[in-house]
């Protein structure tokens, strides 16, 4: 593994455990930390009473470019894995699901955006 690529994973497991504590902050309750299937990896899956919400992580300079990283074709692998954990949780199938996003930036308080994108686009 290149330098580059070691500290780049480093950054990106911060950023997960940073918000991770800022979501637990706000009575949201970890079910899995990088969930993976063949579809692709949620960073986490979290639950506050009966919303189950997948989320996607980004570490930028600022948040504006963390929230517009988040590709369609990112979305969609994350919408295909996620339906598989659905088909799993029979709360998350039930209940109500949604994809946000955590923006975390070095000098800021990480950044919340609920219902960020669709499911399947």
């Amino acid at each position: 593994m290149t330098r580059d690529r070691k500290k780049a994973e480093q950054r990106g497991h911060w950023a997960e455990v940073s918000a991770l504590m800022f979501l637990r902050l706000k009575g949201y309750r970890l079910l899995a930390q990088r969930y993976k299937s063949h579809h692709g990896e949620i960073d986490l899956i979290m639950r506050r009473g009966t919303t189950t919400a997948f989320v996607e992580v980004k570490a930028r300079t600022n948040h504006n470019d963390a929230i517009t990283s988040v590709t369609g074709f990112q979305s969609r692998r994350i919408a295909a894995a996620a339906s598989l954990w659905m088909a799993k949780d029979q709360i998350a199938a039930q209940g109500h699901c949604r994809f946000d996003i955590v923006a975390v930036n070095s000098y800021l308080w990480p950044k919340h955006i609920e219902n960020a994108f669709e499911g399947m686009n």
